[in-house]
């Protein structure tokens, strides 16, 4: 049974690509939570890197994870080269992390526009840390990403138990094979 309070992400198969869905409905309008999504004092809260560079389509960034991710977990490379994909604010944005991409769509639900539809896909590059695993990374993220949008900040991502979710995705990424 799961006891946490969002719902669990889809997997994908697109070919010999594997990726994840995530929808989240948050109760804050779209351009706060786009802010959230972009810039480097929102996503020290939920993220584990910052996005340093232009944001822009086409754009070469650096992904730097943050001094205390790379102390907990040991980074040896503590920097990721990426790009930007895509840079419509405040709808779309992707972003190429590594061998990853990320992909955020958001969409105003009702007629004020003040809840926010997000949806994440992301196509995974590297699955060697197992899919359960990813799955449960990304679903923490987004845990913290709401906890800070409502609360104005979120426990330290560090603090986290970075398999507190794999379990619940166990099933669903060996049906994924």
């Amino acid at each position: 049974m799961n006891d946490h309070r969002h719902p669990l992400g889809t997997f994908l198969r697109d070919g010999e690509r594997v990726g994840l869905r995530f929808e989240r409905h948050l109760r804050h309008p779209r351009e706060r939570v786009w802010r959230a999504l972009t810039e480097s004092a929102s996503l020290r809260h939920w993220l584990p890197a910052d996005i340093v560079g232009p944001r822009e389509a086409g754009a070469a960034v650096q992904l730097p994870f943050w001094p205390d991710v790379v102390e907990r977990y040991g980074i040896e490379d503590p920097v990721v080269p990426g790009r930007i994909i895509v840079w419509e604010p405040p709808t779309r944005f992707s972003w190429q992390w590594g061998a990853d991409e990320l992909h955020f769509e958001l969409a105003a639900i009702g007629d004020t526009a003040e809840h926010t539809l997000l949806v994440f896909t992301t196509w995974i590059g590297d699955a060697s840390p197992g899919l359960a695993n990813i799955a449960g990374g990304y679903h923490t993220c987004f845990d913290l990403l709401i906890d800070s949008l409502d609360h104005g900040a979120a426990a330290p991502l560090v603090d986290q138990d970075p398999e507190r979710y794999a379990g619940d995705y166990e099933p669903l990424a060996a049906a994924l094979g």
